[in-house]
């Protein structure tokens, strides 16, 4: 069900059969050239495969140019209401620009843009938000008043005879964002960009964005996200990679453990975190790996049969499985250096 149609963003393919692409945006000031671009590099190390910069006046546009020269990744021109900063952005070597047909003005100031785009060769991102709908759907669900807003926005730029199009509609409401989502991959073959907007800080957006970005990419709707969090960016990379690998739709480790109960023999939080901190030395895998962290014997040995590694601790010492089978037994005080060499090596070999 993922979108059939492919867009381009400079090298970063969108729908069909490929991945689904992580995005996110800078929060400094766009104006700032050795600020934006350290971001950028910070968020590309994390993993970000877009970045979208707000570009507000000529003095943002003035920076863009070297921005672009300078960036390892493609990157996104965020514009409203002022057309000509929009053309501009273009020119300046912009890969995507994300507009709001709406706010933009009247309907000459679109195919003015959409010119530009076309003979340039790059696509548009168009949507809608709960909070800012066309009036003509007031009377609509907002679910609905999001997909028909978002729809009229499509076929502008259609009339334009332009279609390398990805389409976003997002709330803060996570079922209306999963709703409007759903409806509008029956109508339409473009490539959807999902997020849920305002989703506030860390715990809050994670919950948020699991929910309804989550349920979403389990209905096979939706080709590239951004998880939506109040501060770092770099905070909205590191969740969106754990959330496609928790998914199945990215190749990385992921570190399981089991609930505390009486028979918890060590300290699973501990561990885990000792664990999750080893693994980050490693990088991105491009391997489907998963490491179970489990505090007692009686659940232990048999979670690991479904693990590529295991450890189940007691209280002296800890039993290390590989593949369900036990490997050894190791003291409490050398468990990180021993998993850690077990991880290693079974990295090098698969």
């Amino acid at each position: 069900m993922f979108s059939k149609k492919v867009v381009n963003v400079g090298n970063v393919s969108i729908g069909g059969n490929n991945h689904v692409v992580i995005q996110t945006m800078t929060n400094t000031n766009s104006s700032n050239f050795e600020e934006t671009i350290n971001q950028i590099k910070q968020l590309n190390a994390a993993g970000a495969e877009l970045v979208r910069i707000s570009v507000r006046n000529d003095d943002d546009v003035k920076v863009l140019k070297e921005l672009v020269k300078s960036s390892p990744i493609p990157l996104i021109a965020d514009i409203h209401f002022n057309y000509k900063i929009a053309i501009e952005s273009i020119k300046a070597g912009i890969s995507k620009i994300r507009i709001n047909p709406g706010n933009i003005g009247s309907d000459w100031k679109v195919a003015e843009v959409v010119k530009v785009a076309k003979e340039y060769d790059i696509p548009i991102r168009v949507g809608s938000n709960s909070g800012s709908l066309d009036k003509r759907y007031e009377n609509d669900t907002i679910e609905m008043a999001m997909v028909n807003s978002a729809l009229h926005q499509v076929r502008l730029l259609e009339k334009y005879e332009f279609d390398k199009i990805v389409i976003s509609m997002k709330s803060s409401d996570v079922k209306q964002t999963y709703l409007a989502n759903k409806i509008i991959s029956k109508k339409i073959d473009y490539p959807l960009h999902l997020g849920i907007t305002e989703a506030g800080v860390y715990e809050d957006s994670i919950i948020s964005s699991s929910a309804g970005i989550g349920a979403l990419l389990l209905n096979g709707i939706g080709d590239t996200v951004r998880i939506s969090i109040s501060g770092d960016p770099v905070q909205e990379i590191i969740a969106a990679k754990k959330l496609l690998t928790t998914l199945g739709l990215k190749n990385g480790i992921k570190v399981i453990s089991c609930p505390t109960c009486a028979r918890t023999e060590i300290d699973i939080e501990k561990l885990t975190n000792r664990v999750k901190n080893i693994v980050k030395d490693f990088g991105d895998i491009d391997k489907n790996i998963t490491i179970a962290v489990m505090g007692c014997v009686v659940n232990g040995p048999g979670e690991a049969k479904h693990a590529d590694i295991a450890i189940a601790g007691s209280k002296q010492t800890a039993a290390i499985f590989k593949k369900g089978k036990l490997i050894e037994n190791v003291k409490k005080e050398d468990i990180e250096k021993r998993l850690s060499e077990v991880i290693k090596e079974y990295i090098e070999v698969i």
